[in-house]
């Protein structure tokens, strides 16, 4: 089902965009700017770390219950280059569901090349 909402709270502040979700599935659009770039002029590594939560998160949104929060419980993020202004995608995909936790994995491109690429367990939160 096709969002094309921001994702609200902090991630929405920093503009990551949900362009789409469906079952299992996010993905989430972002232009670096320049206020994201660290000292050495490349992208921060914690705005990475904030987009590839943030397109699990929605992800394990798509297959979860009315009333499920999703938690990070862990969340490994491996940088495979440095990016640059302009921008870039995360795509996201829910890949083990167990009875109390979920595994997704995501990926960051921008210009067709891999920028990073992550692994989170998320715990369901019943509210």
């Amino acid at each position: 089902m096709a969002d094309d909402t921001t994702t609200g709270g902090f991630a929405e502040r920093l503009g990551a965009r949900v362009e789409d979700t469906d079952e299992g599935g996010a993905r989430v659009s972002f232009e670096v700017t320049d206020e994201h770039l660290n000292p050495a002029g490349t992208l921060h590594g914690g705005v990475l770390a904030t987009l590839v939560d943030t397109a699990m998160g929605q992800a394990v949104r798509t297959v979860t219950d009315e009333g499920d929060v999703p938690a990070t419980s862990q969340l490994t993020v491996t940088y495979l280059r440095p990016g640059k202004p302009g921008p870039l995608t995360v795509t996201a995909a829910v890949r083990t569901r167990g009875e109390h936790l979920t595994v997704c994995e995501a990926d960051v491109e921008q210009e067709g090349t891999a920028l990073a690429h992550a692994v989170a367990t998320f715990a369901l939160l019943h509210h």
